[in-house]
């Protein structure tokens, strides 16, 4: 009888022992900041899948985030872009910023729903406000170009400039540009020649472009080269193209 009963009972309390491993792994999980959250789950996309859900079903905003990331990118789950935008809503109604920038993007680009630039903007101002780069940088293009509401290029050039100061690269590129051309700002060529610079170096192929096309201005011909030819590996192919004509008007000079 005391046999049966231990048999009967032993599966209970290894039942037990897990749920309470579970819970205590979720419990430290939700300890966790981001980066050693991504540690922690393990390098397997698909080991790490069953983690990530129960943590961000258990409310972890960085889990629910790398939950919507998995989703969209159909890494360790199946694509489901639905899915992905309801959890990057969840961890953004959390107040997460990243977050909230994936919802804007969602919405901007109509990742499991129908693109919609005027949802996407209020998303993106929320995570500009909290002081997202990314999330600084996708606002400023839609005031920009007006989409989504109304047009305003000063505001853009703020937040480029935002972006930029974190380090943000294509920000530092449009910051660029800007400068360089009067939009929304003044004309200001030098500081335009620097924020190109900083874009370069920062690893933006069109930073780079940039940068080379300024010093081919100024008749830098040798660090114009080693520039475009960083460029030209990351370029799509049009503008690969681009880079490679010019190369060869480099390399005619260079013989002629």
């Amino acid at each position: 009888m005391g046999r049966a009963v231990t048999a009967a009972v032993l599966p209970c309390v290894a039942r037990a022992r897990r749920a309470e491993d579970h819970v205590a792994r979720i419990a430290r999980l939700s300890a966790m900041p981001p980066g050693e959250l991504e540690l922690a789950l393990g390098s397997s996309p698909v080991e790490a899948a069953p983690w990530v859900e129960a943590a961000a079903a258990h409310g972890v905003v960085a889990a629910q985030v790398t939950l919507g990331r998995m989703l969209l990118e159909g890494h360790g789950l199946a694509m489901d872009k639905a899915a992905a935008l309801g959890w990057f809503r969840r961890a953004g109604q959390a107040g997460d910023a990243e977050a909230m920038n994936m919802v804007g993007r969602c919405l901007e680009l109509g990742w499991g729903c129908v693109a919609d630039a005027a949802a996407a903007a209020p998303w993106y101002h929320r995570s500009a406000a909290a002081g997202h780069g990314w999330g600084e940088y996708n606002y400023a293009n839609l005031l920009f170009d007006g989409r989504g509401g109304a047009r305003d290029q000063p505001a853009a050039v703020a937040l480029y400039r935002r972006a930029a100061d974190r380090g943000h690269a294509r920000a530092m590129n449009l910051l660029g540009r800007c400068l360089e051309e009067g939009w929304g700002t003044p004309i200001d060529p030098v500081a335009a020649a620097d924020w190109y610079r900083r874009s370069a170096e920062a690893g933006y192929f069109r930073g780079q472009f940039n940068h080379a096309v300024g010093l081919l201005r100024r008749g830098r011909l040798a660090p114009a080269r080693d520039w475009l030819c960083r460029a030209a590996g990351d370029a799509d192919v049009g503008m690969a193209a681009r880079m490679q004509a010019i190369l060869a008007q480099l390399d005619s000079c260079e013989a002629g």
